[in-house]
């Protein structure tokens, strides 16, 4: 992207590779500039593969590996399985040898021993493409087997194929050897759990029949059962990731100009990692892995076999095919198998590499933005409106194909391997760099679109004559040391092996811990997937990553809030739990299980408040229920019952880079519940000394009990038939509701509710509210406010906050004193003449 000019002059250029890195360049004349615009366009854009970067490449040290072009045989491949030694169910057919047969397929095909290459032909006129149901992995432990191929023709018509029906019946029945075909007894595991993997959703299945395709009828099919896996086409994939890209730019534009610099040279700042998860990429390769554990249970666990396709059998088929394989075969999670699977079931299978990957690039991805400083002449101006136009109304037949079918192949192996990290021999970097060269057309093992293509090449350029081959470039000596990986423990593999934590070798995946590849994105794990949240299982903590809403979110919900303790007071004890007062005096799933007990530990204290003899003290913590605990004599810190808060004086949200809303909010309430909580510490201590009043008035102790202290409200709590609220309860004890009178005296109750009546409505109850008139002949002493239960207090009406004001006896007879007599009384008590 050209930009314009900056306020030094300088012509800068801003790249976004396909790595999802951002660099740019600035240059001193403007015409540089555009030379290397134009350069870097005419060498991207181009209109044939044999323009491309491979075909041009030399090593500078040529690789000591030189075998990568021949690194899959499908003899090799399909021998090592078992084919036509274990079992002499299947077969190999040269009916594709030309590319005759079907263009995109391999030139061998492996097929059932019992299915003619005649009858395989009439076979292929009901399938997409041609692409016939074929072998690609026969288990090592049973007979199951992964075969794969296109959409039948069904159409609206319900159209049908006996010859497919029946190719299909033998690679279900394929646990029978020829010789015994004609026998009719069933076979343990064969028949009752096959499946048809339909990788779509049903909704698409189905809309394709109005194109002549659709999806099997499963009466024509009574050895089977199918399932669809809802994995979204090539285009809802494209979009997921383009928000995720949209995303992160976003972030780096964000810091470019909050610092004045130019995109990619800014530091970065805290991703939106909601908008992250609402582009649905980790929910897609959700279903990717999901659809996978039910082809391993399938053929592993039930010894029976499974048929993938999709539409046309070359993207969604191939992810599912491949990672049921690396999950399966342990073979297939070496470099050297890694390898092999690629090419056996992405490139000789016919993977679009070249349409898919976007290889010969675009116009539209170069954008040049106008200048704004309006010192353009009007010709530039239209030049500019003709090229976005043209611009706009250029061919996008060839970018509506992209998709990151492979890319989203190589995160959910990366998943995989975050799983299991011990049980691959090559590391995520390798991962990494095999994505990289994936786009950066370095070399020609991903330049096509099928293995016809790649063999004869174009226009007489053979790939395999002119171009180097990727796995020599990994199979070299120092890319092998790069990309070991040091916790590969091969032994875990063993299938003969019984220990209680043993699995033979496969792998079951685990749908849904799927987070983010940061490594990747260049991000740090908290910027793309937050914080570990660990729930706690019988089997030990369980990183969850899927985040449906905000109250998931592990950085608005903290795992643990860590203060440090009070020089002065006592800390008030938010949990009856034990919790350690260092790190390492106990187990750190205690620690998280005890800092999610409730809502107040996720709101950060202020560490800091002047008092007004300007000596520093912390600001008092909330308990959702009770009364706050006093500290024994100044300065001492109880810690005989162990439930003092882990001393860190570290701000939870120093590592997120910005404080979230969250946290913002938390402080200004934090710092509101302060000067509550020092208003109700001074009201307790005079409420302490109230005696009880008399219990057969019922109706004024319920009247005054919110004037009692907290723990006699607990005490008749305790002995009423109410339960308390459990410990860890979200009830808010501030909240602006009043609690119903069906529950009286909770101990969590809110005795300074603002939003029921006002103090001085109670007030005038208690004093005008009495059994007799007065006499109007006899004179009174002077009035005391109320009952001698409430001697010394009163409720000031003058006084806008909810709490009681202590009055001396002196004050009450004074204001008496100062009150004007009445006219229609009589002072004397002798009557009136």
């Amino acid at each position: 992207m050209k930009l314009p000019q900056t306020l030094h002059g300088q012509s800068p250029l801003t790249f976004h590779t396909r790595m999802f890195e951002t660099f740019s360049l600035s240059f001193e004349k403007e015409r540089d500039a555009i030379d290397v615009f134009e350069s870097v366009k005419e060498l991207t854009v181009c209109t044939s593969v044999n323009q491309l970067y491979a075909f041009f490449y030399t090593p500078s040290t040529p690789f000591d590996a030189t075998s990568g072009w021949s690194v899959y045989s499908p003899r090799e491949e399909f021998g090592r399985m078992g084919v036509g030694t274990r079992t002499k169910a299947w077969r190999f057919t040269d009916i594709n040898k030309d590319y005759a047969f079907s263009s995109t397929y391999p030139s061998r095909l492996v097929v059932p021993t019992r299915i003619s290459d005649s009858t395989l032909r009439y076979a292929s006129k009901y399938r997409s493409k041609c692409r016939i149901p074929a072998l690609t992995y026969l288990h090592w432990a049973n007979y199951g087997t992964i075969t794969r191929s296109s959409q039948p023709m069904v159409g609206i018509k319900q159209n049908r194929s006996l010859q497919d029906e029946k190719l299909v019946e033998a690679i279900l029945q394929s646990h029978h050897y020829p010789e015994s075909r004609a026998s009719s007894g069933p076979v343990y595991g064969a028949t009752s759990t096959n499946l048809i993997v339909d990788a779509r959703p049903t909704a698409n299945a189905v809309a394709n029949t109005a194109k002549g395709a659709g999806t099997e009828n499963m009466d024509n099919y009574k050895d089977a059962k199918k399932v669809y896996s809802g994995i979204d086409h090539i285009h809802a994939m494209r979009e997921s990731l383009a928000k995720v890209v949209e995303v992160l730019r976003e972030a780096d534009n964000l810091a470019a100009s909050a610092s004045g610099s130019l995109p990619g040279e800014a530091q970065q700042i805290v991703v939106d990692r909601q908008a992250l998860r609402r582009s649905g990429w980790l929910r897609h390769m959700s279903n990717i892995l999901e659809g996978t554990a039910v082809v391993v249970r399938n053929i592993h666990v039930n010894s029976s076999h499974v048929l993938i396709h999709c539409s046309d059998g070359w993207d969604r088929t191939s992810q599912l095919s491949a990672l049921a394989q690396l999950c399966l075969d342990p073979f297939y999670r070496t470099i050297r198998g890694f390898q092999i699977l690629i090419e056996k079931d992405w490139v000789s299978f016919g993977h679009k590499f070249l349409d898919r990957c976007g290889h010969l690039s675009s116009d539209k991805f170069f954008t040049s933005l106008p200048e704004t400083g309006g010192t353009g002449s009007g010709a530039d101006a239209a030049q500019a409106f003709l090229a976005s136009v043209q611009n706009r109304f250029a061919s996008q037949s060839h970018l509506k194909e992209t998709s990151p079918c492979f890319h989203q192949f190589l995160e959910c192996v990366r998943q995989l391997q975050r799983q299991y990290p011990s049980r691959f021999e090559f590391n995520e970097r390798f991962l990494r760099k095999l994505l990289y060269h994936l786009y950066s057309c370095q070399f020609g093992t991903f330049l096509y679109n099928c293995e016809r293509e790649r063999r004869t090449g174009e226009d007489g350029f053979v790939p395999s004559e002119r171009t180097a081959c990727i796995w020599d470039f990994f199979n070299s000596t120092p890319e092998m040391v790069l990309n070991k990986n040091d916790a590969y423990d091969p032994s875990l593999d063993d299938p003969s092996s019984r220990d209680p934590p043993a699995d033979m070798g496969v792998l079951y995946p685990n749908a849904k811990d799927i987070r983010f590849w940061h490594e990747l994105y260049g991000r740090t794990e908290e910027e793309m997937n937050g914080r570990l949240i660990v729930s706690q299982t019988k089997d030990g903590p369980e990183f969850v990553s899927q985040v449906d809403s905000l109250e998931d979110d592990s950085i608005i919900a903290p795992v643990a809030v860590l203060l440090p303790p009070s020089p002065t007071k006592t800390p008030n004890i938010l949990n009856p739990s034990p919790v350690p007062s260092s790190p390492n005096a106990g187990n750190a799933s205690e620690i998280l299980t005890a800092g999610l007990r409730g809502l107040w530990t996720s709101l950060p204290e202020i560490p800091q408040r002047i008092t007004g003899d300007n000596n520093p003290s912390p600001s008092p913590s909330l308990r959702p229920s009770g009364p706050p605990l006093r500290p024994s004599s100044p300065g001492s810190i109880s810690s005989s019952q162990g439930r003092t808060r882990i001393s860190n004086s570290a701000d939870i949200f120093s590592n997120a880079g910005v404080r979230s809303v969250w946290g913002k909010l938390s402080s200004n309430a934090t710092a509101a519940f302060s000067v509550v909580q020092d208003a109700y510490d001074g009201v307790a201590k005079d409420l302490k000394a109230l005696p009880r009043l008399p219990a057969d008035n019922d109706e004024t102790q319920a009247r005054v009990s919110e004037l009692q202290p907290r723990e006699r409200l607990e005490r008749s709590a305790s002995r009423g038939t109410s339960q308390p609220f459990p410990i860890g309860s979200s009830y808010n004890p501030w909240d602006s509701m009043k609690p119903q009178k069906a529950i009286p005296g909770l101990p969590s109750d809110n005795p300074w509710s603002t939003a029921g009546s006002r103090p001085a409505s109670l007030s005038r109850d208690l004093l005008d509210e009495e059994p007799l008139p007065l006499d109007p002949t006899v004179a009174h002493p002077p009035r005391r406010l109320e009952s001698e239960s409430l001697s010394g207090l009163r409720i000031s009406e003058q006084n806008h906050g909810p709490y009681p004001t202590a009055v001396s006896d002196v004050n009450l007879i004074l204001e008496q004193e100062n009150k004007p007599p009445l006219a229609d009384t009589d002072p004397l008590g002798v009557g009136f003449l």
